[in-house]
């Protein structure tokens, strides 16, 4: 049945003169930051704020706080169908990798891959699946709730990647994502602390989010690092703690959190630091701006777009195949 389909892996460097490929989706991040007027200087403002916070964080051996630079790159996984016809090719997922030059030594190491995540097919789950099936639900007088397998698909082809040799060929590690913690949910400080990661956070429950990563074989932790205002959410396989270096650790934060802090400045570039007992809000006030453009509302308006996209061209044409491939009904 994986005859049906393959991946395959094209990567695109992210750097001031980073354009977005035409495969990308329109509101990822980083195609975000590259658009209008003030492109070049928006990218190139988050690679200093990226490669500031990495020498912050790597300080050991770094009295004069320059170091290290970081070299990233996109990487975009493309599902291939066997079958001829239309739409045989779709972009799936799109990740970041690292890589960490060492100025002092000369040496250039592997970094984490994964960091930002973007993916056509969650925009279809998240912006097209859910609000039909809470619009039927109303129209029915029943609760809502969720799609009967909601993100299975997407977690068993996430996983498969993984699996894949096209994945274990190219990178060594399991990935991690790192993305902002939930709105809707209530953290409290704990006593853990790592010395990189920071000190944990900790949840009575899971969001919607981290139930629909765990779909694709990932579990969360929350860490606020060393001089952060807020803690991060991490998505990962097997132990964060010990698979990983302290430079490669320290490479998704600083990566992360910039992003974070242009993309959700109410919450990573807060005036004071998260309480113990913390709930993020994007309603705060007291907050600084990073000077560098982003266009939330735009990002949230094509999440919609881009979701009927993946419905005409990924989820209707390989229907039986996927359906076929995953053993389930794909929601409608």
């Amino acid at each position: 049945m994986t005859d049906d389909f393959a991946f395959s892996i094209t990567t695109t460097r992210f750097d001031e003169r980073y354009a977005p490929s035409e495969d990308s989706r329109i509101t990822t991040n980083f195609a975000n930051l590259a658009r209008g007027p003030h492109r070049q200087e928006n990218l190139r403002g988050a690679l200093t704020m990226i490669d500031r916070r990495f020498n912050d964080l790597a300080h050991w051996d770094n009295p004069t706080g320059d170091r290290y630079a970081l070299e990233l790159e996109i990487v975009s996984v493309q599902l291939e169908f066997a079958a001829e016809g239309a739409d045989q090719r779709f972009p799936l997922i799109e990740v970041l990798d690292i890589h960490i030059l060492d100025g002092h030594t000369g040496a250039r190491h592997h970094g984490i891959v994964g960091n930002n995540f973007s993916s056509y097919l969650r925009d279809y789950d998240f912006s097209v699946l859910l609000p039909a099936s809470a619009h039927r639900a109303k129209e029915a007088g029943e609760a809502p709730a969720l799609p009967r397998d909601f993100g299975e698909l997407h977690g068993r082809l996430f996983r498969h990647f993984l699996d894949s040799v096209t994945y274990r060929e190219r990178f060594p590690q399991s990935p991690v994502i790192c993305i902002s913690v939930s709105t809707s949910k209530t953290y409290r400080r704990s006593e853990n602390h790592h010395p990189i990661l920071g000190v944990e956070y900790v949840q009575d429950e899971h969001s919607l989010t981290d139930e629909y990563f765990g779909k694709m074989g990932l579990q969360v932790r929350y860490f606020m690092p060393r001089g952060s205002v807020a803690p991060l959410a991490f998505y990962f396989r097997g132990d964060l703690l010990t698979d990983y270096s302290d430079l490669q650790l320290a490479g998704t934060i600083s990566t992360m959190e910039a992003f974070q802090k242009i993309y959700r400045p109410e919450i990573y570039n807060a005036n004071s630091a998260a309480p113990a007992l913390y709930r993020p809000s994007l309603e705060s006030q007291d907050y600084s701006h990073t000077r560098i453009d982003y266009d939330r509302e735009e990002r949230s308006r094509l999440a919609l777009t881009q979701g009927r996209y993946t419905e005409e061209h990924f989820v209707e044409p390989h229907r039986d195949v996927l359906e076929r491939w995953a053993g389930i009904a794909v929601p409608v």
